[in-house]
């Protein structure tokens, strides 16, 4: 694994980590300074191609970088400021769609976005 590579994966390590490529090259910056822009958005890339991380998109926000890709989960997302949490829901949510709503889909995946304000958010 390269230098800029390990960075990235480092900047991306960690609980409810949902930043945005530019996100990811500041902090990159920070720890190697002669990472490029290019090199980041490519590596995320290769990330996502390789299903080591998961690229989010929330509404019309920037495509945000998830590296809970091994571990199922949905996202909780602040309709005010865009942060993003990962959620655990207990049941099945692809089992809970019912045959006569698949219009003969042979469904594969599901994907659940709840939406809310976030505590700062729904303080202020």
């Amino acid at each position: 694994m390269t230098a800029q590579r390990r960075v990235v994966a480092e900047v991306l390590d960690g609980e409810h980590v949902h930043l945005t490529a530019d996100e990811v090259h500041a902090r990159a910056v920070a720890k190697l300074p002669e990472i490029s822009r290019a090199t980041v958005y490519n590596t995320l890339g290769e990330l996502v191609s390789l299903g080591e991380v998961l690229e989010v998109a929330t509404d019309k926000r920037a495509k945000r970088y998830d590296p809970n890709a091994h571990r199922p989960h949905h996202h909780l997302v602040c309709a005010r400021c865009g942060s993003i949490r990962d959620v655990h829901p207990t049941g099945n949510p692809l089992a809970d769609l019912p045959d006569s709503e698949r219009f003969g889909f042979t469904v594969s995946d599901v994907e659940v976005t709840y939406r809310g304000l976030c505590p700062n958010c729904a303080g202020s």
